[in-house]
C-alpha cells in the first residue's frame, strides 16, 4: 500500500527547520505486515527529543529514515502469528522492541534487550526486517522500530501494547515515550519512596512525567528546575513545591537549605552534562541521581569518584523508564484515569503533519511540552 510519510533524508540541515525542510512529506511503499508484525493506523504521534535528535545530527541515524516513535493508533491487519491483537484493537507504539528471549527479556529487563537494540541501530524491525520504500523502490529505514510520523506503519508485535481504547489517541501517544520514561525513572528506576525529597532537572515531557509521577508517589518536597520561567510556571501548577531557574545564583546551596542537605532522589532528563552535574550536586549523601536525558555520544562527564565512595552515592542510568511495557503502560493508563498522572495538562497543541518542520523548531526553541500530531 501506499502512505504519507515525513521523510528525514538528511542529518544536520540548519535550524530554522520551516526554511531548510528537513522532513519532507511524501508518499511511500509500505509492504503488509509479515509474521509477527501488525499494520496500525497512527492516530497521534507526539514530537521528543530523541527525534530532534535525529535531525540535528546528535543521534545518528541510518538514511533515510522515516522519524517518530511516541504514537497511538489502531490495528489494522496482523501478520501471521499475531493471535492476540485483531484489527481495531487500540495500540501504544513502544521504541524499544523485547525479543522476549535474551538474557535482559528473560530476567525482566526488556529495556536492555540486545536484539531489540540492534534492530534499531540498524534502522529495521526486531529481527532485521524492512517494509518502508520510496515509490520508485529504494529502502527507507525504520525509526526506533516506529516510524510514526506518517498514515500507516508496519512495527513488530512486540513494539505495540494494547490499551483500553477509551483512552483518546492523543494522550495516549504520551504513555509510549514521554510518560513511560519519566514515570517509570521514579517508580521503577529509582523506586522512591513517599516522603522522599524529589528534584527534577529539565521540564521537557518526560521531566513532567517524573514530576507527576513523583507527586503521585507522596515526595515530601518535589523541586523543579528549568532555564524557562513558563515552564516554572506549569510545574508549581502540577504540584511542585519549589522552582528555580538551572541559572540561578547558588541553586545548590538553596536545593540542600530547602532539603536539609539535598534531595534523595534527582532526576536529570535535558539531555546535557551540566545538567547532570546539577542532578548529581543537588543529591544528599547517600542519594540516588538518576539520568535519562542522553547527551551527545561524544559528552563526558567529570565524576568527583570520592564523593561516589565517602558519601555512598547511587548513580543510575534509566532507559524506557526500567519499564516491562506491557506491564506498565496500562498500569500508568490506570494511574491517568484515577487522576494520579494527569499527563493531558502536558499537550501542548496539536499539529498536522505538513506542520512538523515547525513543530520541531519550537522543540528545539524549548517553547513546547508535547506537541502532537493527529493524523
Amino acid at each position: 500500500m501506499r502512505t504519507v510519510a515525513a521523510v528525514l533524508r538528511e542529518i544536520g540541515l540548519p535550524s530554522p527547520y520551516a526554511e531548510s525542510r528537513p522532513l519532507s512529506i511524501e508518499e511511500v511503499e509500505l509492504d503488509p505486515p509479515g509474521a509477527g508484525e501488525v499494520l496500525v493506523r497512527i492516530r497521534a504521534a507526539g514530537l521528543c527529543h530523541s527525534d530532534l535528535s535525529a535531525i540535528n545530527g546528535d543521534r545518528p541515524w541510518p538514511m533515510p529514515i522515516v522519524v517518530g516513535h511516541e504514537a497511538a493508533g489502531e490495528v489494522v491487519e496482523t501478520g501471521s502469528g499475531v493471535s492476540d491483537l485483531r484489527p481495531g484493537d487500540h495500540v501504544v507504539m513502544v521504541f524499544r522492541p523485547m525479543c522476549g528471549v535474551c538474557d535482559s527479556c528473560q530476567v525482566g529487563r526488556p529495556a536492555l534487550c540486545g536484539p531489540g537494540g540492534e534492530s534499531n541501530a540498524a534502522g529495521s524491525l526486531l529481527g532485521g526486517y524492512r517494509r518502508l520504500k520510496a515509490v520508485e523502490g529504494s529502502t527507507i529505514n525504520h525509526h526506533l522500530g516506529c516510524s510514526a510520523f506518517a498514515h500507516y506503519a508496519v512495527a513488530s508485535r512486540r513494539s505495540v501494547v494494547k490499551i483500553d481504547s477509551s483512552l483518546p489517541f492523543d494522550e495516549a501517544a504520551l504513555f509510549g515515550c514521554a510518560v513511560m520514561t519519566g514515570a517509570g525513572a521514579v517508580l521503577n528506576t529509582a523506586k522512591c519512596e513517599a516522603g522522599s525529597h524529589i528534584a527534577v532537572i529539565g521540564l521537557g515531557g518526560v521531566g513532567f512525567s517524573s514530576l507527576l509521577a513523583g507527586k503521585a508517589i507522596g515526595a515530601r518536597s518535589l523541586i523543579a528546575i528549568d532555564m524557562l520561567d513558563s515552564k516554572l510556571e506549569l510545574a508549581r501548577s502540577l504540584g511542585a513545591t519549589a522552582c528555580f531557574r538551572a541559572d540561578e545564583d547558588d541553586i545548590i546551596g538553596q536545593v540542600k537549605a530547602l532539603t536539609g542537605g539535598g534531595v534523595d532522589y534527582a532526576f536529570e532528563m535535558a539531555g546535557s552534562v551540566p545538567a547532570l552535574e546539577l542532578a548529581y550536586r543537588v543529591t544528599r549523601r547517600g542519594g540516588t541521581t538518576v539520568t535519562a536525558g542522553l547527551p551527545h555520544p561524544d559528552k563526558k562527564w567529570p565524576l568527583q569518584a570520592v564523593s561516589l565512595i565517602a558519601e555512598e552515592r547511587t548513580v543510575k542510568g534509566s532507559y524506557v523508564g526500567s519499564c516491562v511495557p506491557s506491564r506498565d503502560i496500562p498500569r500508568f493508563v490506570s494511574m491517568y484515569q484515577q487522576g494520579h498522572l494527569p499527563v493531558k495538562a502536558l499537550l501542548s497543541e496539536h499539529l498536522e503533519l505538513s506542520g512538523i518542520n515547525e513543530g520541531f523548531d519550537r522543540l528545539a526553541r524549548g517553547e513546547a511540552i508535547r506537541q502532537v500530531v493527529v493524523m
